[in-house]
């Protein structure tokens, strides 16, 4: 890896729907409802189902083995391995930006920018820093 890691990383997203791809809500409920046994045998089975899934802001250059190689390495002193990289374009939204009075207002954009959704292998560990429990 030629870049340094703040080149490629820019930053963790956390929002409700990403802090969410890391638990199982929509299998819990079924789970639940299927399995009716003790408490103890439920709760590792859920432990073992669930997604290791975090978001994050990358360079718009930046390419799928960049993104997992640099996971890898800041979180090396986990043990993190990477399963699989999806990576989407996200395009900046337009703006009217108000002008003094009596003149049009201009219309620009926000910047367009790059998500990645990284996938942990199931042996690797949680990213504590990145659960937002």
């Amino acid at each position: 890896m030629n870049r340094p890691l703040h080149q490629i990383l820019i930053k963790p997203i956390l929002t409700e729907k990403s802090v969410g791809l890391t638990k199982l809500q929509k299998f819990t409920k079924a789970v639940i409802k299927v399995k009716a046994a003790g408490k103890e045998n439920l709760q590792s089975q859920l432990a073992d189902m669930k997604v290791r899934k975090y978001t994050f802001m990358v360079a718009i250059d930046a390419t799928r083995t960049e993104v997992a190689g640099a996971i890898e390495e800041l979180f090396s002193k986990d043990n993190v391995k990477v399963a699989s990289v999806n990576i989407l374009r996200v395009r900046g939204k337009s703006r009217k930006v108000s002008m003094k009075r009596g003149q049009r207002p201009s219309v620009g954009s926000t910047p367009n920018w790059k998500k990645a959704i990284v996938t942990l292998t199931a042996d690797s560990p949680n990213i504590l820093e990145l659960e937002g429990a």
